[in-house]
C-alpha cells in the first residue's frame, strides 16, 4: 500500500469512492474493482448500512442439501460455504438416515444469559442474598426495555447471582435469564442488562463494569439422534470404525477439535446462508465442548443391540429470524423461505441435524476410504479453473489429474496448456 492508512472522514464518502480510494492506495486493477463493486445480489444501499465504510462485497456459493428428515418433516437445506464436498456429503448423509426414520430433534428454548460484572463489593455473599431480595425489581425493569417481547410470551424470567474469584478479587455476577422468542437476542438481553446496572450497583455498593450477553448460550440447546443402519452404511465393520473413531475424538483433543469442526461444517454453511451470527454460534458450541472439563466431542456415536449405528448431537444453537442480516439480506431472507422454518428453535432444530449429518458423513469417509479420495474429487474442479480451464475443459483437466493421483496446481496448469495447444 502507498501513503498512510489514516483516511481522514473515509466513512463519510460514498461507497464507489471509498473504494476508487482504495483503488489508488492499493494498486487494485479494474478487473479487481469490478469484482469488489458487485455485492452479490446484496442492494449496495442495503449492504452500506449493514456494516461500515463499505466498498463492495464478496460472495460465495449457496448449495441445497436434500433428503433430510427432520422430527417427521422433509426439508431442504440452503447451505453457503466454499469448501467442495459439504453439501454433497451432508445429502447423501441424511438419505442414510431416512432408512431409520430420519433426526429426531428437541431443544430446551430460546434462552439467553445477560451478565453484569460488578466488583469493588465489600460483602460479595451478602450482596448476591440482597440481588436476589431485588430480584422482582431488577426483572421489571429488564423487561420495561422491551414491552413487545414481553407481550409474545418472552422477556427476563429469571435471575441468578453467582460470586466468582478472579485475578483482580472477588466479582459478583448478576445473570438475567432471558427467553428472546425468535431472536438471536443480542440487542434485547445487552439492553435489558444496561439498564439494571444502576440497581445492581445500588444494592451491592459495588462498580459495574461489563453487561453483556454470553455466547455460551447453554440454555438454549438443541438435542439431535438418528439411527443409521448397519448395512446402509456398510455393514458393521464401518459401525465400528466409527466408533472408534469417535473413542479417539472422546479420549484426544487433538483428533476432537477436527471432530467437532466437521459438526461446524455443516451448522455454519446453514448459518451463512440464513444470515445468522457465525461467531455467536462457533463460539458458544467451542466453550460448551469444554463445560465438563477438558475439550470433548458435541456429539456421540454407539452401536446399539442390533448392530446399527446411534448418533446424538448436543450443542448450543442460538440462532435467530428476527432482526440481524436475516431480515436486510435479501439472500438470507430466500434461503430461510427455502427451508420453510417458522421460528428461530426449528431453525436451530434443522441447523443441528445438519450438524449431526456432516459429523456422521466425516467419520464414515475417515474410517473407510479417508477424507481425501471423495474430498479431492471435488476439489480437483476447484484447481481445474484455477489454472484457468473453463467450459468443459473443467471435468476433462479434473479427471486427468484424478487418473494420475496428481491434484496440484501446477499439473492442472500444465494439462491445461497441453489441451490448448492441441
Amino acid at each position: 500500500m502507498q501513503d498512510s492508512s489514516e483516511l481522514t472522514g473515509f466513512y463519510k464518502l460514498p461507497m464507489a469512492e471509498r473504494l476508487k480510494l482504495v483503488q489508488k492506495l492499493t494498486g487494485l486493477s479494474e478487473e479487481e474493482v469490478k469484482t469488489l463493486s458487485n455485492t452479490g445480489g446484496l442492494p449496495p444501499e442495503v449492504a452500506d448500512r449493514m456494516i461500515e465504510n463499505v466498498i463492495g462485497g464478496i460472495t460465495m456459493p449457496m448449495g441445497v442439501a436434500t433428503n433430510f428428515m427432520i422430527n417427521g418433516r422433509d426439508y431442504l437445506v440452503p447451505m453457503a460455504l466454499e469448501e467442495p464436498s459439504v453439501v454433497a456429503a451432508a445429502s447423501n448423509a441424511a438419505k442414510m438416515a431416512r432408512v431409520k426414520g430420519g433426526f429426531h430433534v428437541t431443544n430446551t428454548g430460546p434462552v439467553m444469559i445477560a451478565q453484569i460484572q460488578t466488583v469493588e463489593v465489600k460483602d460479595p455473599f451478602r450482596a448476591r442474598m440482597d440481588l436476589f431480595l431485588h430480584k422482582d425489581e431488577i426483572l421489571a425493569k429488564a423487561n420495561d426495555q422491551d414491552p413487545m417481547l414481553v407481550s409474545l410470551g418472552g422477556g427476563a424470567k429469571d435471575l441468578n447471582v453467582k460470586v466468582i474469584s478472579s485475578i483482580k478479587g472477588p466479582m459478583v455476577i448478576a445473570e438475567l435469564i432471558v427467553n428472546t422468542g425468535d431472536a438471536m437476542g443480542g440487542n434485547a438481553v445487552n439492553t435489558m442488562a444496561e439498564a439494571v446496572a444502576p440497581i445492581v450497583e445500588r444494592v451491592t455498593g459495588g462498580k459495574v463494569y461489563l453487561r453483556i450477553i454470553s455466547n455460551l448460550a447453554d440454555r438454549r440447546l438443541i438435542r439431535v439422534s438418528a439411527t443409521f443402519d448397519k448395512e446402509a452404511i456398510g455393514g458393521e465393520a464401518a459401525v465400528d470404525g466409527i466408533v472408534y473413531a469417535y473413542a479417539f475424538a472422546e479420549a484426544d483433543p487433538y483428533r476432537c477439535s477436527t471432530h467437532n469442526k466437521g459438526i461446524m461444517n455443516g451448522v455454519i454453511a446453514v448459518a451463512i446462508a440464513c444470515g445468522q451470527d457465525i461467531r455467536a454460534l462457533e463460539a458458544g458450541a467451542h466453550s460448551y465442548a469444554t463445560k465438563h472439563g477438558g475439550y470433548k466431542p458435541l456429539s456421540t456415536w454407539e452401536k446399539n443391540q442390533e448392530g446399527d449405528l446411534v448418533g446424538t448431537l448436543e450443542m448450543p444453537m442460538a440462532v435467530g429470524l428476527v432482526g440481524g442480516a436475516a431480515k436486510t439480506h435479501p439472500a438470507a431472507k430466500a434461503a430461510i423461505k427455502i427451508i420453510g422454518v417458522k421460528t428461530a428453535i426449528e431453525l436451530a432444530e434443522v441447523m443441528g441435524a445438519v450438524g449431526l449429518a456432516q459429523n456422521f458423513a466425516a467419520l464414515r469417509a475417515l474410517a473407510s476410504e479417508g477424507i481425501q479420495k471423495g474430498h479431492m474429487k471435488l476439489h480437483a474442479r476447484n484447481v481445474a479453473a484455477n489454472a484457468g480451464a473453463t467450459g468443459d475443459l473443467v471435468d476433462v483437466v479434473a479427471n486427468r489429474m484424478i487418473q494420475e493421483k496428481m491434484i496440484r496446481f501446477d499439473r492442472a496448469k500444465a494439462i491445461v496448456e497441453e489441451l490448448k495447444k492441441s
